[in-house]
């Protein structure tokens, strides 16, 4: 079938633009002779090296052989000069994630009706000796918006071709936290590895947070190797035995001993579910969910910040791994055009990256309480208590919104402490007027979207000298400011992103006591040991002080 065949859209806009990266689009096209929508990735195959093209002809070859109705199924494979063509379905009902937080009704027996679904698309992927080895639920998607539309299986850039139930060496891929313990060692390995991502999912989709979880990557790795995880109260309390049966036959490390597929489809909480599996809504689940479908969104964002983070600092890094996170870059996805060294100052480097995801982290931070007991794991929180204040710091209150039992490093804790602090120490100095402290915990070229300038990027300290000279240094009345759950992200050893809500109280012109209110995100790079604040975003009304 050649391209002509369908018909692509010649104008771009958002009803037929589906997704844009490095060096593919999709976009919705139609079968002329049917009528048909579908779904076609355009690759622009004169940027992809030999690799690329081998990894491209590999999708090709493997979804073609996959024709069933929980798998995305590519219709054509086109290759013309210059580009490529790949006609998939199109699925327009969003992630399943995504859909259950939205429902107003979710039980332990929807969760075993969409592992089965998945258990079915990974049964038929194994039948034809393909691993997937990148499961996780962002390519987990539903064929429409319709109620119980199919759960379809996406993604087969990492999918590998094997020899029955060989295991071999085939490379270090797949996504960290759904990573298998054999994979992880480095040890041979095989279908098994799509099973233990599935109990992971499952595992997910019972409570709304993961089974493993650290900050620190290594940690993680750790006790993924361990198989260190546990069913705790109160929320596994209502989750029925054979659930976490079934947990446990994909989560054992052992890969030999490890259920199969087909396997999996024979379980009674899976073929049997009307009777075994509970009925009882989880709504707890569903919070837990969305904010964990929340994080995963925000790593997402991260994940430009890493890679530009990682050339800034000289790091080099190879595509000799296929793991997709926010700790592993593949330049095809995270992109925006040929990579270059990058040759800018920090303040420049910080805010041509930056100022999106600083959009993003606001937006995120604003819209949902960070404040989840039931799923601790999913967002570490500082919940050690703030000593005691010093004079300069008496105006300055920190909020903190603890999640019991959430597991933090103590090198991570003590790096956010130092951040907090050091915003801390920021805005003490914007209350007090004091510029030379203000000039010595910021960088030289500070960037900043804020208020103040009208939307417009500010490089540099004269913009703010300005109202330290003529505002804040005349200003006599008291100042108080609280931040409000500050949340920090940790950008490798030398970064840190912090985004928090400021809340300060002040006396008008007339005496009377006000407050107002704004969402800042500020980003700080440690250089010869010293903390630097090199970006900041500001929304809402500009600082009291200043106005």
């Amino acid at each position: 079938m050649h391209v002509t065949s369908f018909r692509l859209s010649s104008r771009v806009c958002d009803s037929c633009m589906l997704y844009k990266g490095a060096f593919s689009i999709v976009r919705r096209c139609v079968k002329k002779s049917t009528g048909q929508e579908y779904a076609a990735k355009i690759i622009n195959t004169k940027k992809l090296s030999a690799r690329d093209h081998q990894k491209l002809e590999r999708e090709a070859r493997i979804c073609r052989l996959l024709k069933h109705p929980n798998i995305v199924r590519l219709h054509d494979s086109i290759s013309e000069e210059g580009f490529h063509y790949l006609v998939f379905d199109l699925v327009t009902g969003g992630e399943l994630f995504e859909d259950i937080v939205a429902r107003e009704y979710y039980s332990e027996a929807d969760a075993s009706h969409c592992i089965n679904q998945i258990l079915e698309s990974i049964s038929h992927i194994h039948q034809h000796d393909i691993v997937h080895r990148d499961l996780k639920p962002e390519n987990l998607l539903l064929a429409s918006k319709m109620k119980g539309a199919a759960v379809k299986l996406a993604d087969f850039g990492l999918a590998i071709e094997v020899q029955g139930d060989q295991q071999a060496w085939f490379g270090f891929a797949g996504t960290p936290g759904y990573l298998s313990p054999e994979v992880l060692r480095k040890d041979p390995y095989g279908k098994p590895v799509d099973m233990w991502a599935c109990g992971v999912i499952l595992y997910i989709l019972l409570v709304g947070y993961p089974p493993f979880w650290d900050e620190d990557q290594h940690k993680l790795y750790q006790q993924i190797k361990a198989g260190a995880y546990d069913f705790p109260s109160p929320e596994w309390d209502t989750v029925t035995p054979e659930a976490k049966n079934l947990i446990n036959q994909m989560l054992t490390i052992n890969p030999a001993k490890r259920i199969t597929a087909d396997q999996a489809l024979k379980h009674p909480w899976v073929c049997q579910r009307s009777t075994v599996a509970s009925m009882m809504h989880r709504q707890e689940t569903v919070e837990c969910l969305r904010k964990f479908n929340a994080r995963r969104k925000l790593k997402g964002a991260i994940l430009t910040t890493m890679l530009v983070s990682r050339n800034f600092s000289g790091e080099l890094y190879s595509d000799t791994s296929d793991a997709r996170d926010s700790n592993y870059i593949r330049p095809i996805r995270a992109q925006t055009g040929p990579s270059a060294p990058l040759r800018s100052s920090p303040a420049l480097f910080w805010c041509a990256h930056m100022h999106l995801f600083c959009m993003f982290v606001i937006m995120e931070y604003i819209s949902i309480s960070w404040h989840f007991p039931c799923c601790a794991p999913i967002i570490p929180s500082l919940h050690g208590k703030v000593s005691p204040a010093s004079p300069q710091e008496a105006q300055t209150t920190v909020v903190h919104n603890p999640a019991d039992g959430t597991k933090v490093s103590r090198s991570s804790h003590s790096r956010k402490q130092e951040i907090i602090k050091m915003t801390e120490q920021l805005i003490e100095a914007i209350n007090n007027g004091d510029f030379e402290a203000y000039t010595r915990i910021c960088d030289p070229g500070l960037t900043s979207f804020e208020p103040e300038a009208l939307g417009n990027l500010v490089e540099g300290m004269d913009f703010h000298k300005f109202y330290f000279e003529n505002l804040l240094s005349k200003n006599s009345k008291p100042v108080h400011t609280t931040i409000l759950n500050p949340h920090v992200h940790l950008i490798g050893e030398d970064a840190a992103c912090i985004a928090y809500i400021r809340l300060t109280q002040y006396i008008d012109s007339q005496g009377r006591p006000r407050s107002c209110q704004s969402e800042e995100t500020r980003v700080w790079h440690r250089r010869d040991a010293k903390w630097l604040n090199v970006h900041f975003h500001c929304s809402g009304a500009p600082a009291a002080p200043l106005q």
